[in-house]
């Protein structure tokens, strides 16, 4: 989708925010305990290259994605540290992470098998990295057998294509308060463990939640993904054990501004009618940017007050109701703070019945993002 740089919507990243969360929680690790910083999908909707060399400078000696092609853009930009593939990717495309030194997920023998014979057939290569994924209870990918786990670790270590770089798993509950079944997930990883023999480079098992509120013994590293970006993975059903800073917020502008009569319709399917002579203003967003349609009656903030947004959410356009007449061109907060009042990721996710994780992903790279400078690039 092309940027619209010359529309007045715009995502505003501060980088100081990204420094200090990435930060503060690498300070807290265990001496021998490394932080990767998840940066898949845009870095969450931030911005991929950007956030990545925030989170190097703060601490993070290596990163994790979903797909290759977000690995080698790093690459690109002259990341030279680990990069671990989180999603399972192509045997077929084995040899390019290979050249690229990019780390692959697998969770299964066929997968090995068939890599092997793609490695096979080239020359010259470093041997892959890899992860073996355990499934202990998130039922999406890896070993659930302690037998196929102990084959594949023996096939892993006598090959000379690959390198066994590190194994993991992935809690589904570790952002809940009731944590039974993250004890039985923390259970069965141990079991699992328990016929790898001698470990890995990378043992790693906490996400941000994890990472956050459990104390998880004998893993060397963390994948910290929505910690990064200053939200609480849990949205509101913990508290946070040291504070985390937003990073994201989104503006707008008013570019047009009626009076109308009670009575009158507004947007698609005449859902809203005036219900008395009102100030009307239209916003340059929609859901073509990512604001999602179901966000009808969210109100956003026009200096410092809350404005509710009327009709249904247009393709490129919202309506909202306004106090008073304003004027063109007035600064429009839609995830951020004005004045004294603030709407939260959070509180869209909310209102439009989702998670915080969807508000961000979601917005569109229509959108372009502004990057404030961090404190001493300032000085």
């Amino acid at each position: 989708m092309q940027t619209s740089f010359l529309r007045p919507t715009y995502i505003e990243i501060d980088q100081q925010a990204i420094y200090h969360n990435v930060f503060e929680t690498a300070k807290r690790l265990h001496d021998d305990a490394e932080l990767f910083a998840v940066v898949k999908a845009d870095a969450y909707g931030h911005g991929l290259v950007p956030v990545a060399r925030v989170c190097r400078e703060a601490g993070a000696t290596g990163f994790c994605v979903a797909t290759i092609d977000e690995a080698m853009a790093l690459r690109s930009a002259q990341i030279t540290e680990p990069i671990l593939v989180l999603g399972i990717s192509s045997p077929q495309t084995v040899a390019i992470a290979a050249a690229q030194h990019i780390s692959l997920t697998f969770g299964d023998l066929d997968w090995l098998k068939e890599a092997t014979r793609y490695l096979e057939q080239t020359a010259n290569l470093p041997a892959l990295n890899l992860h073996v994924a355990l499934d202990t209870g998130m039922g999406r990918i890896g070993f659930t057998d302690q037998n196929q786990l102990a084959t594949a670790v023996t096939q892993l270590r006598q090959s000379k294509e690959f390198n066994f770089e590190g194994i993991f798993t992935h809690f589904s509950t570790a952002d809940e308060r009731e944590t039974t079944y993250f004890e039985q997930q923390l259970a069965k990883f141990n079991a699992m463990m328990s016929v790898v023999g001698e470990r890995p480079h990378y043992v790693h098992v906490a996400n941000s939640a994890t990472s956050l509120w459990h104390q998880v013994c004998h893993a060397n590293m963390i994948r910290f993904g929505i910690g990064i970006y200053g939200l609480n993975p849990s949205g509101n059903q913990l508290q946070l054990p040291y504070e985390l800073e937003p990073a994201l917020s989104l503006y707008s502008e008013l570019v047009f501004v009626k009076h109308v009569q009670a009575g009158t319709a507004i947007s698609y399917g005449a859902t809203y009618h005036a219900t008395q002579d009102e100030w009307i203003g239209t916003i340059p967003i929609g859901y073509a940017d990512g604001w999602l349609r179901r966000l009808s009656g969210m109100p956003v903030l026009i200096n410092g007050q809350r404005c509710p947004i009327v009709g249904r959410v247009c393709m490129d356009q919202i309506m909202v109701r306004l106090p008073e007449q304003l004027a063109v061109g007035t600064k429009v907060t839609l995830i951020g703070r004005d004045g004294v009042d603030e709407i939260t990721a959070q509180e869209v996710a909310e209102y439009s019945q989702t998670i915080h994780y969807e508000i961000t992903c979601g917005l569109q790279d229509r959108i372009p993002r502004h990057y404030l400078p961090k404190r001493e690039e300032l000085d």
